[in-house]
């Protein structure tokens, strides 16, 4: 691949990132508002997720520039190890959050009112996720970017995510069925972990060398 090639792709894969966390931007402030009229726990976790997953992005974004430069990568790596280290935090943290929230909402038996913007934002997210993640995994095979790559492995993942908020409020909407919306909570809860477990594990890759 040339130079001219390599800068290319280079912003291809910037303006990919961008694009993602304006994406999740919007849809953190779409969900905890919508989740907050609806009382919805699927919604306020779908929402929380996206504003984590905004702050890892940003640490892609960085790492992504340095990557193609290659310099400064010592301390792009303890940086970015401190930021995952810190997410992974914050994703336990969010699952603890909504299995209170869940378990809470079963045993109070509180029906969460419909949610039509919340049912738009899980199909538009439900779309756009995997189109983002193939155009991440094109780029960083051409850049040879692993921080990309694994970026965007994790944008296909948040596909998952939004086919259980999907189905919770679907569910709730089309047939009533209250108890659908923490249950689509709960099923976020092993992907939150994983992603916590994976913040850890890949901060001590980093201490540990590229």
């Amino acid at each position: 691949m040339t130079e001219t090639e390599a800068e290319v792709w280079l912003r291809r894969a910037v303006r990919l990132v961008a694009l993602t966390m304006a994406y999740n931007a919007v849809e953190t402030g779409v969900a905890l508002w919508a989740g907050a009229r609806a009382g919805s726990v699927a919604l306020v976790g779908f929402g929380l997720d996206s504003l984590i997953e905004l702050t890892a992005a940003g640490a892609v974004l960085a790492r992504v520039r340095s990557e193609a430069a290659g310099a400064g990568r010592g301390g792009l790596f303890s940086a970015e190890g401190r930021v995952r280290r810190f997410v992974g935090v914050t994703f336990f943290a969010l699952a603890l959050y909504v299995v209170g929230y869940a378990l809470w909402s079963f045993l109070a038996r509180v029906p969460p009112s419909e949610s039509p913007l919340g049912l738009a934002l899980a199909v538009a997210s439900l779309v756009l996720m995997p189109l983002l993640a193939a155009g991440k995994l094109r780029a960083a095979g051409a850049i040879g970017s692993r921080a990309l790559a694994a970026e965007a492995k994790e944008t296909l993942a948040c596909s998952y995510l939004s086919f259980c908020l999907l189905l919770g409020l679907g569910l709730n909407a089309w047939l009533g069925w209250w108890w659908a919306d923490p249950a689509a909570a709960l099923l976020m809860v092993p992907w939150l972990v994983r992603e916590g477990l994976e913040g850890f594990e890949e901060e001590g890759a980093h201490e540990s060398g590229p």
